[in-house]
């Protein structure tokens, strides 16, 4: 059950999203919430103690978890520059989950298969953290995303923590389906590293990068020593580059990018060594794939990665001679990078509206991150999509 508003009181939208929850229970024979999300804007964070003690106070019982966050999002509608709160809560057998923070680490003696996780973008050696985090729950099970904030740091798993890691954890009796949207569409096919130096990539498949680059730009030439056209400088600040591991395929049968991909911007050229660089170190080997992001790749991809999700859900047991349940979507989770809210969807909550057309109103909640998370790997202005998947 879901409930949001906007409010400069973070009382008073408490307030009002509990009663659309409230109304949305009574409509239920029985329902006893066991976990709850709760996310609050910046602007509340003055008020996040006060308002997650009220929560408790409200709901006896539940477990929380969330964060203060640059903006939020909730079924068909962001948040974003204003004051916010949003909550769902579910009834899943508190057997089946459990949170964890700095001071109450994940039980690794446990299988745990998916985990949300809250990280603080100043935490050091956040990658290598990650990665950690993401081995206990199967590599590929791990989704959330940076809590983008100003000031204190505010998260909380079962009770207020600050800083660090925290979240919840889910043992496999509970089937999340995680996708990942990279917000670009390829152009062209995939090539192999051949020379690097640190940052800059100096042949592809043997190639001069800067010259393979020139050809999937849509050509245009640029010369040692002389100054470039504009308009062709202008047009490579919209080229943006996916890196993979070496020997792993990088597009899927659908020809969108497989989510061990890397996408990064290009920082850079050098035309009198033939060269590129990347905001990422690249090494002979991997595989790179030149793409394009703009609004409409972003929808397509976004529109790709919800279609995958339901022909999943939807899917099931139809090529077994065995009958299986029919599978439903209890609720989801959604991560967003902040650089893609707003009009690069086409305008306000265009994101979100994308989401709920292909998933139909299903309780959705998350917020809008400085990083996003998707198994073991850090992303940038991407969506990660988690669904929870009951049979009937």
């Amino acid at each position: 059950m879901l409930g949001h508003a906007t409010h400069p009181d973070a009382h008073m939208a408490l307030a009002l999203a509990a009663a659309q929850v409230e109304a949305r229970r009574a409509t239920l024979r029985r329902f006893v919430p066991t976990l709850g999300w709760l996310y609050l804007s910046e602007r509340l964070m003055p008020q996040a103690e006060a308002v997650l003690a009220e929560a408790q106070q409200r709901w006896p019982g539940v477990t929380w978890v969330g964060a203060a966050v640059a903006g939020l999002c909730a079924t068909g509608v962001e948040y974003l520059h204003e004051p916010a709160l949003a909550l769902m809560l579910t009834d899943v057998p508190p057997a089946h989950f459990r949170t964890f923070h700095g001071r109450q680490p994940l039980d690794a003696t446990r299988d745990w298969g998916a985990a949300l996780v809250h990280a603080d973008p100043a935490l050091p050696d956040l990658p290598e953290l990650v990665e950690e985090l993401a081995e206990r729950v199967g590599g590929v099970g791990l989704f959330g995303g940076l809590v983008s904030h100003r000031g204190r740091p505010a998260q909380w798993a079962g009770e207020a923590v600050e800083g660090g890691l925290s979240g919840v954890a889910f043992t496999p009796a509970l089937r999340w389906i995680t996708r990942l949207s990279q917000g670009c569409w390829p152009v062209g096919e995939p090539f192999t590293v051949t020379a690097t130096d640190g940052p800059m990539v100096l042949a592809l498949d043997d190639e001069p990068a800067l010259d393979v680059l020139l050809a999937e730009a849509g050509g245009g030439v640029i010369q040692a020593h002389q100054t470039p056209d504009p308009a062709l400088i202008q047009r490579l600040r919209q080229v943006f580059v996916a890196v993979a591991p070496a020997h792993h395929a990088m597009l899927d049968p659908g020809g969108s990018l497989n989510a061990d991909t890397h996408v990064r911007p290009l920082i850079g050229i050098d035309p009198g060594r033939r060269a590129m660089a990347l905001a990422d170190l690249v090494e002979p080997g991997q595989q790179l794939c030149f793409c394009r992001r703009d609004p409409q790749a972003a929808r397509r991809d976004l529109v790709r990665l919800c279609t995958e999700i339901r022909e999943e859900v939807e899917g099931n047991g139809e090529d077994s001679d065995v009958p299986t349940p029919a599978a439903r979507l209890l609720g989801a989770i959604y991560v967003s990078c902040l650089g893609r809210g707003g009009a690069h969807f086409g305008g306000p909550s265009a994101e979100l509206a994308i989401v709920r057309q292909a998933l139909g109103d299903v309780p959705l909640i998350g917020f809008f991150a400085g990083g996003e998370i998707a198994g073991p790997q850090l992303h940038s202005h991407s969506g990660v999509l988690s669904v929870l998947v009951s049979a009937e």
